[in-house]
């Protein structure tokens, strides 16, 4: 007989964008009897929808995810809410006697939720404000000279437009009188240990597979009403461009044609670029992710795996796996 498991499962799917994580984590509900939690920084924002290319309505209506439309886009959603709420959700999940299923491609939230965050202070809703006041006065960069001088190690990593990481390390700065760098290594909060973890991730063997999908999927969006989207959200008139939403993959180059910083052309250029630059970055991350079950989205002639074959594989390693 096989040893006895004693902590609850949980699966991650992970993987680059357009690898069909969704449609994978859907079909094998009909196997597995769980919940999906979206692992995914702006499927959290209400009314972004086709940019992100949220589940579908009907999608979602057979398959429930949590953590979507839990966020308005003009509010900041980090790692630390992520995985506040991921926890309560597993815990839910498995209330219910189910198993959590976390889909998603926001490695970052990944890597949070399961090895823990640094021990930062939380945040200073008047700190944080000053900081705002300045950069809407004087520009992010200002904001990124002022963090060069206490904290030169996190500047560097820092691009000086990434409002929310700047606002954050220099926030953290003046709470504590430290650097942001120097919490870095103390790690608290991970649940790796809670759970009987297993770790999936699908993705490409040829690269120009991917880079057809992300293509063809951003021209499809515009097609489904992308820009119409972005219209709508512009014309809410309290939405700016450094708001975490709004500096989404394809947001933030739709933003730019709307506001005639460049032509229709370009924007559709530098959308499918910065989606498959978010793409390789994600297979970056993955590469250096231990005990990780690869699942590929094409056999060895190049042709598109069906799910049924993956959901296969799955279910196998699921089987063998035991604590």
């Amino acid at each position: 007989m096989p040893p006895t498991q004693t902590k609850p499962q949980a699966i991650t799917i992970m993987g680059p964008t357009a690898a069909g994580k969704t449609g994978l984590a859907i079909e094998l509900l009909e196997h597995v009897e769980g919940e999906i939690i979206s692992v995914d920084s702006a499927l959290v924002y209400r009314g972004m929808d086709i940019g992100t290319a949220k589940p579908s309505s009907q999608e979602l209506s057979i398959a429930p995810h949590r953590l979507i439309d839990i966020r308005d886009p003009a509010e900041v959603y980090s790692a630390a809410d992520f995985c506040r709420d991921a926890k309560r959700e597993i815990e839910n999940v498995i209330a219910r006697g189910k198993t959590p299923i976390l889909v998603g491609g926001t490695m970052l939230y990944f890597k949070a939720l399961i090895e823990g965050l640094s021990d930062l202070p939380e945040a200073d809703p008047v700190i944080r404000e000053q900081i705002e006041v300045h950069a809407k006065d004087c520009g992010w960069p200002a904001v990124h000279a002022q963090l060069q001088q206490v904290d030169p190690v996190s500047a560097e990593k820092i691009h000086p437009n990434h409002s929310q990481r700047l606002s954050r390390a220099l926030e953290v700065y003046r709470i504590t009188g430290k650097p942001l760098s120097s919490f870095h290594g103390h790690l608290v909060g991970g649940v790796e240990d809670q759970y009987h973890w297993m770790h999936f991730a699908i993705a490409p063997r040829r690269r120009q597979i991917l880079h057809d999908r992300i293509a063809l999927r951003f021209k499809q969006m515009l097609k489904d009403g992308f820009l119409e989207e972005m219209r709508g959200l512009i014309a809410r008139g309290d939405l700016h461009e450094n708001l975490p939403s709004m500096r989404s993959v394809g947001y933030r180059q739709a933003w730019d044609y709307l506001h005639d910083r460049c032509s229709y052309e370009d924007m559709v250029e530098q959308g499918i670029v910065a989606t498959r630059r978010l793409a390789k970055r994600q297979l970056t991350w993955l590469r250096s992710w231990e005990k990780l079950n690869w699942l590929d989205l094409d056999d060895e002639t190049g042709q598109i795996r069906s799910n049924a074959q993956n959901i296969a594989n799955v279910l196998k390693i699921l089987e063998k796996r035991t604590i």
